[in-house]
């Protein structure tokens, strides 16, 4: 489905449309987003949200560690009217490196607290430091997934790329659900949203009406959720439920971490939801015309956003991820049976084939 979203964006939008990076903008009062690029990845940036204090300022996520996100963020900060010694803290959204990659760069420049949610900060060793187990299971997801034997190291090996993006920082709080966040003269609070990661969360103003969404909802896109190594439950599930829990805060205008700011939220959501709806049907039509058809062979009969082979490797991994998250939750569901082995065997229910 096309998105119909309100754009509030509107220099972020021209800017998006013109592929060019967005500017530094003053978004409300003593509120500023700084754009901070990606180089060689579709997204093109991170969106750093910079909170005025009475003594510094506070950051929402970070950027990766790279000297021209560093030259970015500090390019930023100075249009803002301050420097990197100004800040205070910086609240990460998520594990992801465009998030979380320069926050231990910027905590080593500034003496800034880092937040992070528990559940994403249980995952920074073996994501970033120790990866070799983490390589390990991915290899076995993948043979499990049906992915070719010659293709596996490949897809397994593939994000470790960027694992030097990273600036390795261990939080120094841990950012529960519903907590409100330590920026003087702002009411913002935690809300849980899982799904994107295990530990992603939003920060919403009541005072400004004001949702900080991080990767959780965005405009134009649907965030990647994916079965994978270090999300083994249900992450599409969770994702789901963590919509409904956004849905209730009804904010004039909702500020992701990439593309652009929009507003009406429930209208958002309604499209996103009828994505994965959309999705959840094509992958039963797939079932019904290929039982025991497995994850690698569904995710290839799928369409995606561009021709599989322009994907990336990382990306190709991604959707595999993401087609596993889908079956899992048919599987919850009831609607889809699995035949354990190398690989597995995906059918319909005989409850959904009736």
């Amino acid at each position: 489905m096309q998105a119909v979203t309100r754009i509030t964006g509107i220099k972020q939008k021209a800017a998006w449309d013109q592929q060019v990076l967005p500017p530094v903008e003053n978004v409300r009062p003593g509120l500023w987003s700084i754009p901070v690029p990606l180089p060689n990845n579709p997204l093109r940036y991170v969106l750093v949200y910079l909170f005025e204090l009475d003594d510094g300022v506070a950051l929402v996520d970070a950027g990766w560690n790279t000297e021209e996100a560093w030259g970015a963020l500090n390019g930023g900060l100075a249009e803002a009217g301050g420097s990197i010694s100004d800040v205070r803290a910086v609240v990460v959204t998520h594990i992801h490196p465009d998030h979380y990659g320069l926050a231990g760069r910027v905590r080593e420049a500034s003496g800034a607290w880092v937040g992070l949610h528990p559940a994403d900060a249980a995952l920074l060793q073996g994501r970033y430091v120790e990866t070799d187990d983490l390589v390990e299971r991915m290899g076995e997801l993948l043979a499990i997934s049906g992915v070719p034997e010659d293709r596996r190291p490949d897809l397994a090996q593939a994000s470790m790329e960027i694992r030097s993006l990273v600036s390795m920082a261990e939080p120094d709080i841990l950012l529960e659900d519903d907590q409100k966040i330590d920026f003087p003269g702002w009411d913002l609070r935690t809300v849980w949203t899982p799904g994107h990661s295990p530990g992603h969360i939003c920060l919403y103003s009541d005072q400004h009406q004001l949702l900080l969404s991080g990767d959780h909802v965005l405009p134009r896109i649907t965030p990647n959720i994916s079965f994978h190594s270090q999300q083994i439950a249900n992450p599409l599930g969770d994702y789901l439920e963590s919509l409904a829990r956004v849905r209730a805060l009804d904010p004039d205008e909702v500020l992701p971490a990439h593309e652009y700011r929009f507003g009406d939220l429930a209208g958002r959501l309604d499209e996103i939801e009828h994505h994965h709806a959309d999705r959840l049907k094509a992958i039963e039509e797939v079932l019904a015309k290929q039982p025991g058809i497995s994850a690698w062979d569904m995710t290839l009969s799928l369409e995606w956003s561009r021709p599989w082979d322009q994907i990336q490797s990382y990306m190709q991994r991604a959707a595999n991820g993401e087609t596993l998250a889908h079956l899992v939750l048919l599987e919850t569901r009831g609607r889809v049976r699995r035949e354990a082995g190398i690989p597995a065997r995906f059918y319909l229910a005989e409850s959904a084939s009736g």
